[in-house]
């Protein structure tokens, strides 16, 4: 379900041993599938995924190997209408995240269609000059009659070069996407080493780990309200890594959940955690998680710095 022009162009571009290297901005709406999209390219996890909507905070960047070229997928917030601090420092991050891209990935939700929450991101959109692209996401749930009439609509808002209908979750249509990418990409050297997949920190990486869990276990709007900070990162001699995070909540009736009866939640969120990040790293993870009452850490300058948001006022 690709674009023969972008597909047919992929192996000509790439078959002369030049390097490429250039950035693909991601961006869409919350729960869009961003960040499945972004792993599925890259090969690998490099952000946090959950079913909820905002689960994606900051920009985390991807890094994606075609042949001879280097692509930089930066994986942004979801673009939503602000309403707090944390919610206006999360779309700018998201548009931030575009800024001097080669080319910008709008990603849909095939089921979802249009409504007022893509408007804010249309409209934006559509003051961008850098090349556009559309993705249709979840192609492989979505009803097929509505897509077209969905695709026509959003070119109606913006001026796409190219569209393409993918299932992040499934890999329908990816191999061309991802080979199309590698053709628009501009020659130049390679921003970053061969082996690495990911501009994020461990201790960053720790942390988003753990949010992901509050995300997968807690079911009602905590996760929201809540924010993880690795407080302390070291390795230990034998080679195995200790990791103490803080777990901060507005209020005490917060913290009850989070810990659950006997403590029987924060043990269960934890060792979830421990297990994905030992994977990932490679060697034995000792995690220890505290959970601190700490009201208005939303308004906390030295909370946005250590979760990866820029301070607006």
């Amino acid at each position: 379900m690709a674009n023969d022009k972008a597909t047919s162009g992929a192996t000509s571009e790439t078959a002369g041993g030049q390097q490429r290297c250039g950035v693909v901005a991601v961006v869409g709406a919350p729960n869009a599938g961003k960040s499945t999209l972004v792993n599925a390219l890259v090969g690998q996890k490099v952000a946090i995924t959950s079913p909820k909507a905002q689960t994606t905070r900051t920009r985390v960047m991807g890094i994606a190997i075609a042949d001879e070229t280097q692509i930089v997928l930066v994986d942004t917030p979801g673009v939503f209408q602000p309403n707090r601090r944390l919610d206006r420092a999360m779309v700018q991050a998201a548009w931030g995240g575009a800024q001097d891209a080669d080319l910008i990935a709008l990603v849909v939700d095939g089921r979802a269609g249009l409504g007022p929450k893509m408007d804010p991101i249309l409209d934006g959109l559509a003051q961008r000059r850098e090349t556009r692209w559309l993705i249709v996401n979840k192609v492989d749930i979505a009803a097929k009659d509505k897509l077209l009439v969905l695709t026509e609509r959003l070119h109606e808002r913006v001026d796409f070069a190219e569209t393409w209908f993918v299932s992040a979750q499934s890999g329908e249509g990816l191999a061309d996407l991802k080979a199309a990418m590698a053709a628009a990409m501009p020659e130049g050297p390679w921003h970053f080493p061969e082996d690495q997949v990911s501009d994020a920190t461990d201790r960053l990486l720790a942390a988003e780990i753990t949010r992901e869990q509050l995300y997968h276990q807690l079911h009602e709007e905590l996760p929201y309200q809540s924010a993880v900070e690795t407080e302390q990162y070291k390795e230990r001699p034998d080679g195995s890594v200790e990791i103490h995070q803080q777990i901060l909540v507005a209020r005490p009736t917060q913290r009850g959940i989070i810990l659950g009866k006997g403590g029987q939640r924060l043990k269960e969120i934890g060792s979830k955690a421990r297990a994905e990040l030992a994977a990932l790293l490679g060697v034995k993870v000792h995690l220890y998680l505290h959970v601190k009452v700490k009201e208005g850490w939303d308004e906390d300058r030295h909370v946005y710095r250590d979760i990866g948001l820029d301070w607006v006022e």
